[in-house]
């Protein structure tokens, strides 16, 4: 299939140029939605804020760079392809060395700091395009 639109479809989108669209970190952008769930693009760099998702799990999975899970009871280490599960209400604090660019999934309303909100938290943004 092509890029083409086909009425009632969603178009193609693209990881890598919505990625290229972002120039600021820790900012989620949804590229596209899927049932319930929405489908998300983030640079990150530094370290999150510890928290956790009571209501759902997370999933993570890195394209570029690596990515430091943090959890009260170790770390988990991500590289390019890399895919993990943060499961719901498990406290967490992202953390990237180098710029990182992560795809996430998760229900439609997540946000992003969970039940810690504060300065970090962020209203999803939309790229061109995404429905």
């Amino acid at each position: 299939m092509g890029r083409g639109t086909i009425p009632g479809m969603t178009d193609v989108q693209n990881l890598l140029g919505a990625l290229a669209a972002i120039d600021e970190h820790w900012q989620p952008h949804r590229v596209t939605s899927l049932n319930d769930y929405d489908i998300k693009v983030v640079k990150v760099l530094g370290e999150f804020v510890w928290h956790s998702h009571p209501e759902t799990d997370e999933l993570f999975l890195v394209l570029s760079g690596r990515l430091t899970i943090q959890l009260r009871d170790g770390d988990v280490e991500l590289g390019p392809n890399d895919v993990f599960v943060v499961p719901q209400g498990v406290e967490h604090c992202p953390r990237a060395e180098v710029e990182t660019s992560v795809v996430l999934i998760e229900p439609k309303g997540t946000v992003n700091t969970g039940d810690a909100g504060g300065p970090m938290t962020s209203a999803l943004r939309e790229l061109p395009g995404a429905q």
